[in-house]
């Protein structure tokens, strides 16, 4: 028989997550069970499922299991509806918490409403131009505005935010559902990569992600940081101030220090609904 589990819906300008508190267990689920809830059809319908496990280093540790069954290392707009789950159900309003992610503990502030947390800003840490998911990983120098092998004519610039991003600057945003799939998969980034689709904006930039393990949302915190940080090492925007990053879903706030080393991001999120459901082991 199913287990009954209490589950929480929440998103971040459409990119929609099922939260699971499992830090009294500290058991996550598989990728079967992950896939069969993010199923719109047949499950319950979500871009990715957030487990929360305990943490000694933080609230709690956040794991985030993508659509297919894979696992991120890091989500902007996930770890927004995790802090919102964790302060709205604290009976507290704290000015600041950590999570432990993938890509470490990070901290965040809460913004608040009557209601509770409707935003949070994230320090999301430094963006590495040299790390082991990127190019850079086997060269050892990094790719910036650099010719994407086997595909002539396209540039981009790989940025790891903890994930992989591949940021394709001067794209049309059209082109992510034909290109997306290809370049998620390119042989360059072996963990697979997110691709941004990216248009520069006198005052920002308008954004279409395809996701790793999700493809086309309606938002990507990651995803705007990556983008965010080529445009100004490509010097199209300034570093050091809050940029305006237009995604499918709404807007998000980041801002890239001049030397990287710690990328904030500022954006709204929403609880949807709360609900039981029979989650068995190997569903």
């Amino acid at each position: 028989m199913a287990e009954q589990e209490r589950i929480f819906k929440y998103h971040g300008l459409g990119n929609d997550f099922v939260v699971l508190d499992r830090r009294q267990t500290g058991l996550d689920i598989d990728a079967e069970q992950s896939r069969w809830m993010c199923d719109r059809r047949r499950g319950i319908g979500a871009d990715g499922v957030l487990s929360l496990l305990p943490s000694a280093a933080g609230l709690a540790r956040m794991v985030v299991h993508n659509a297919d069954g894979s696992i991120a290392e890091m989500c902007g707009n996930g770890l927004r509806c995790a802090v919102k789950y964790l302060v709205d159900h604290s009976g507290g309003r704290p000015e600041r918490i950590l999570v432990e992610t993938g890509a470490g503990v990070l901290s965040c502030v809460p913004g608040y409403r009557e209601d509770g947390v409707g935003e949070v800003d994230i320090s999301m840490g430094p963006a590495r131009l040299v790390a082991p998911n990127l190019p850079s990983g086997a060269t050892g120098q990094s790719f910036l505005d650099a010719p994407v092998p086997g595909h002539p004519g396209l540039r981009g610039s790989a940025v790891s935010m903890g994930n992989p991003h591949l940021v394709l600057l001067d794209r049309p945003l059209d082109e992510a559902e034909r290109l997306g799939p290809t370049l998620e998969r390119h042989p360059s980034f072996p963990d697979r990569t997110n691709v941004e689709f990216t248009r520069v904006d006198p005052d920002g930039l308008t954004v279409v992600v395809w996701e790793r393990g999700c493809g086309l949302t309606q938002a990507c915190g990651t995803g705007a940081c990556a983008a965010a940080t080529a445009a100004v090492l490509a010097k199209r925007l300034p570093a050091d101030a809050w940029l305006r990053v237009t995604l499918p879903g709404g807007d998000l706030r980041i801002r890239v220090p001049s030397d990287l080393s710690d990328i904030r991001l500022r954006g709204p999120v929403s609880f949807v609904f709360e609900g039981v459901v029979g989650l068995s082991p190997g569903r």
